[in-house]
């Protein structure tokens, strides 16, 4: 669920794509300067959100990621519904010369993911699992046909906030690679993206145990009718409602206002039929989501 409209993204005249402005401010376009982590991590202090500090102008680019190897050279696509963050992280891996990753395109939602990535057809999408239009899960369905292409096939990498094991699992199970969280640092991802380009599985290092456990498993875990009526946005919430955080620290995490946490906390109860955050809390922490 989005806190705002945004345009379809565009292909630029050189074959690359462009984000129209996410639901956090207006349209930047790619190859701009932007945020990053004041640790040197992509776009975030911290596991649950993205906190932007002024990028590096150090001009030999001292501290940042570097390429893996002579001659390595990856098409990305960015795919995160905040507009910001698609800054940081290109600010801190696209400078091509160094890291040898070139963003060819963004986009802020489902419907937009999916014309960028058929149009630039990039070597590795790096996906947000929490979309406007269905998630990083209906990203990875309607782009089946390009990860099955055997001659030139769209990987997918999950770079989200969420360290939640239904949500690695999703995307997994819906055909990505790999999944690292916000707090990775830029030469890690930049390493992870070479890695997903030549096929291999990468982690962050606890989320490794959700998809090995889920995976040696030869019961398919048991259907949450009660869950599957919330959206992804919602399930963001509920699990941050049921962890004490009060409404103006969600809209913070969530760069939505407090207007809209209200209204996602209502859903929520209506659709669990609960009155209250208590029993909401509780009932979160009966099935483990906290």
């Amino acid at each position: 669920m989005s806190d705002a409209n945004e345009p379809t993204g565009e292909v630029g005249p050189s074959g690359g794509a462009t984000g129209a402005g996410a639901a956090d401010g207006p349209a930047t376009p790619t190859g701009s300067t932007g945020a990053t982590g004041s640790s040197g991590s992509v776009g975030s202090t911290g596991a649950d959100a993205p906190s932007p500090a002024a990028a590096s102008t150090d001009p030999a680019g001292a501290g940042g990621p570097t390429a893996t190897g002579p001659g390595r050279h990856a098409r990305v696509v960015l795919v995160d519904d905040h507009r910001m963050f698609r800054t940081g992280v290109q600010a801190e891996i696209g400078q091509t010369d160094r890291t040898g990753v070139e963003v060819v395109g963004e986009a802020a939602d489902v419907d937009q993911a999916v014309t960028v990535i058929t149009a630039t057809r990039p070597e590795v999408v790096l996906l947000d699992v929490h979309l406007p239009g269905g998630g990083g899960v209906e990203v990875l369905r309607r782009c089946a046909p390009l990860m099955a292409d055997a001659e030139q096939p769209v990987r997918f990498l999950a770079l989200s906030v969420s360290d939640a094991a239904e949500d690695v699992i999703g995307v997994i199970r819906g055909g990505a690679r790999g999944y690292v969280t916000k707090t990775i640092t830029g030469t890690d991802l930049v390493d992870s993206i070479f890695r997903v380009q030549d096929g291999d599985a990468v982690f962050s290092p606890r989320l490794a145990g959700f998809v090995l456990d889920a995976f040696a498993s030869t019961d398919a875990p048991p259907v949450d009718e009660d869950l599957d009526r919330l959206t992804q946005r919602e399930r963001e919430v509920l699990r941050l409602i049921a962890r004490g955080y009060a409404y103006k620290e969600i809209a913070k995490q969530l760069f939505i206002s407090v207007k809209t946490v209200e209204s996602h906390v209502s859903a929520v109860l209506r659709k669990l039929q609960l009155s209250n955050r208590h029993e909401l809390t509780r009932w979160a922490t009966a099935r483990r989501l906290v």
